[in-house]
């Protein structure tokens, strides 16, 4: 059973997720030659105050 994680920062849609959802597991199977019912997606959604690039925290940046 395929599992997938993803991590974000906060702020995407409800539908936005949804639409990655389907789009994943669908081809998720596909790919790995599965049914759609056997896959898991998990979404990790993190503030922009807990994480960091180049030095800076996604908060201070623009």
């Amino acid at each position: 059973m395929p599992v997938i994680q993803i991590t974000i920062s906060q702020g995407r849609s409800v539908e936005q997720k949804r639409e990655l959802v389907k789009v994943l597991t669908k081809e998720t199977a596909r790919i790995m030659k599965t049914q759609e019912e056997k896959g898991r997606i998990l979404i990790y959604e993190v503030s922009k105050e807990n994480w960091g690039n180049a030095g800076m925290l996604g908060l201070d940046m623009k």
